[in-house]
């Protein structure tokens, strides 16, 4: 009997550890080798930023809460930088990728990034955010799925594409630098890339399914137009949310945002192949990039002339940016619905209203916020603050509205407080379309 005992607490124990084994979400890793190369995007040689030879670098699948451990060997010539551009790091803001979080990775040295895809889903990338890298390549899709117990709102699709869209420059990323540093506005791009590519990208598919667009805007200057000749975009995810079932014949997609849609394939009796088009908005001249739909079976090119942008310029584009409503009844990434949300009766505790501005300091084009330009200190700001350092930065610098008098340099903090309902409004003065990232937090347009 004592025998049969023990045998049973040490099943009872081995159950206990396999079920501790099992809890935790599982772990994902990568190596990337990031190293110079040559490119010819826009059929001129140049030099490339690779990724394990890439360019654009690998697009990263993972699920919701996973871990991810991602192993960057930084073989350029000088300090690098990897962010996650709509990653909520939490728990771990030192991960993010950015100066004042995140140390750059110096030349011939590694540093792994490791982040939680915790209770988040959607369409995401990532690119590199010093020194003007993001203008070389370097960058990619990040593509957060469901997990398996966690419905989505729509039928899954038969299959999905990530399509990276952004503005290119023909000049070296060091140039550009000196064109800024020199006090020079920055040039207009040179041409659009869908995949690293203006004309060439071709995604095949089977006439009469249903497939999963995953588009960004990797650019860094200018807002695009996106379209499929023939075919209707059902939007189905802006940025890691799910939205309510809206049909649009093109979408303006600006600078750092991503969204998905649902494309079902015509052609099912005569298949042909049809464009799909990019091209710049706001800005002349307009600059277009095309990929290929190519429908199983076809023997027909795409045809011209390509469809149509919108005629309509920021206010056409801001009607229907509101046309887009958040899914509040569909599953988020957890297994419990989003809920009911109140921001009528939210107490609104404080007011910053941030006002973009350029302004030429110390014979350099810079840009400020709050007439505030950002300097870079050699402390990182995660330190300082946890370690109580004086001296590294001023959180009394910028004020919570547009002061008058010049702009200056300086390393400012605006300091909020836990639990805190913060109301921003983003005031932009000059003639053309601002683009604001607030990283690692979650926001909610009002107006």
């Amino acid at each position: 009997m004592r025998e049969v005992l023990f045998i049973l607490l040490g099943i009872l124990a081995s159950l206990k550890i396999f079920s501790l084994v099992e809890a935790e979400d599982r772990y994902v890793y990568f190596t990337w080798v990031v190293e110079y190369g040559d490119i010819s995007p826009l059929f001129t040689k140049q030099r490339g930023i690779l990724i394990n030879g890439q360019f654009p670098g690998p697009t990263i699948e993972v699920i919701t809460n996973d871990n991810v451990w991602v192993n960057v060997v930084n073989n350029l010539d000088e300090p690098l930088l990897f962010t996650w551009n709509g990653i909520k790091q939490r728990r771990s803001s030192w991960q993010d990728g950015v100066l004042g979080t995140n140390c750059p990775i110096p030349p011939n040295s590694n540093w792994t990034y490791k982040m939680q895809m915790k209770d988040q889903i959607g369409t995401y990338n990532y690119f590199p955010s010093t020194l003007l890298h993001r203008a070389a390549g370097g960058f990619g899709g990040l593509n957060i799925l469901a997990r398996s117990v966690i419905s989505v709102p729509y039928a899954k699709p038969y299959d999905e594409f990530t399509l990276l869209i952004g503005d290119w420059w023909k000049k070296d990323h060091k140039e550009l630098q000196q064109i800024l540093d020199s006090g020079n506005p920055f040039p207009f791009p040179d041409g659009l890339l869908v995949n690293g590519n203006p004309d060439s990208a071709s995604f095949t598919v089977v006439p009469g399914q249903t497939y999963l667009f995953r588009v960004s805007n990797i650019g860094m200057t200018t807002s695009i137009n996106f379209r499929i000749q023939g075919h209707k975009l059902a939007l189905v995810e802006v940025e890691g949310s799910h939205t309510l079932p809206e049909m649009y014949d093109s979408l303006d997609i600006h600078v750092g945002q991503s969204s998905s849609f649902l494309v079902t394939i015509n052609g099912a009796i005569d298949p042909t192949d049809y464009f799909i088009v990019a091209s710049i908005r706001f800005e002349r001249p307009t600059l277009t990039a095309t990929a290929i739909l190519h429908l199983q079976g076809s023997k027909t090119a795409a045809s011209r002339p390509l469809p149509a942008a919108p005629i309509g310029q920021f206010h056409w584009s801001m009607k229907q940016a509101r046309t887009i409503r958040w899914n509040n009844t569909a599953n988020a990434a957890r297994p419990n619905p989003q809920g009911s949300y109140h921001y009528g009766s939210i107490n609104i505790t404080r007011t910053v209203v941030l006002g973009n501005s350029r302004a030429e300091i110390n014979g350099k084009l810079r840009y400020a916020v709050n007439k505030v330009s950002y300097i870079n200190p050699e402390t990182p700001l995660k330190l300082a603050d946890y370690y109580n350092i004086t001296g590294v930065f001023n959180s009394n610098l910028t004020k919570d509205s547009p002061p008058a008098g010049p702009a200056v340099v300086g390393t400012s903090v605006l300091n909020f407080t836990l639990h805190d309902f913060v109301e921003i409004v983003f005031q932009n003065n000059e003639s053309s379309i601002q683009t604001w990232h607030l990283d690692g937090s979650s926001f909610w347009t009002v107006g």
